[in-house]
């Protein structure tokens, strides 16, 4: 999956971008109520370690 996939897949679960960070992207989960990281490139693919971090910290199942 890619960066510009799993960013669909949160913002249709309600997530929303808040700023741009030094070398990453903030969003905000109303899930969690968390602020949470992802990385600008969004051709890039999406890494296990990575997805299971969004998932964690968004409160989405992203698989």
């Amino acid at each position: 999956m890619k960066i510009s996939e799993l960013k669909k897949k949160l913002q249709a679960k309600g997530c929303y971008f808040v700023c741009d960070g030094k070398n990453h992207e903030w969003w905000w989960s109303p899930i969690t109520e968390q602020r949470f990281q992802l990385p600008r490139h969004s051709t890039a693919d999406v890494g296990k370690v990575l997805m299971k971090y969004i998932s964690e910290q968004s409160g989405i199942n992203v698989k």
